[in-house]
């Protein structure tokens, strides 16, 4: 029995569906991942199973590939929130973990391009952990 994952932008104008499992969940530290994501990782889950359906925004989602590369990243026109792309003619679905409004029943598989990850990177379970915005 396949699963069904609900998601969206942050400013909500794009809503989406993916109907189907996710075979692949990655952690990449690649300077491009983190250039995309603003952070210390990319955090994408990919399927060459799973459906797509746009339930709201589609007309929103732009794609930019990176020139000469297969480095692609879907968001919205709207507030540049990272969403679900096709990628590889088609083959691939690339969701970013943090898109997804519902529960995801796995964990990654593993961090990638570790040797690529920032300087700053490295032993944050040691930096302090606050339930909240610093007081």
């Amino acid at each position: 029995m396949s699963s069904s994952h609900h998601g969206s932008c942050l400013c909500g104008a794009a809503r989406f569906e993916v109907s189907g499992d996710f075979q692949s969940f990655f952690l990449c530290h690649c300077s491009r991942c983190r250039k995309d994501s603003g952070s210390a990782h990319g955090a994408n889950l990919f399927s060459t199973e799973a459906r797509l359906d746009w339930l709201s925004g589609e007309e929103k989602v732009r794609t930019f590939q990176l020139p000469e590369t297969r480095h692609q990243r879907s968001f919205c026109a709207d507030c540049g929130s990272a969403l679900p792309g096709l990628q590889m003619d088609g083959a691939l679905l690339v969701v970013p973990a943090g898109s997804l409004d519902s529960p995801l029943p796995m964990r990654p598989n593993a961090h990638i391009n570790v040797a690529s990850r920032a300087d700053w990177d490295e032993h944050l379970e040691q930096i302090p952990r606050l339930d909240g915005l610093p007081g």
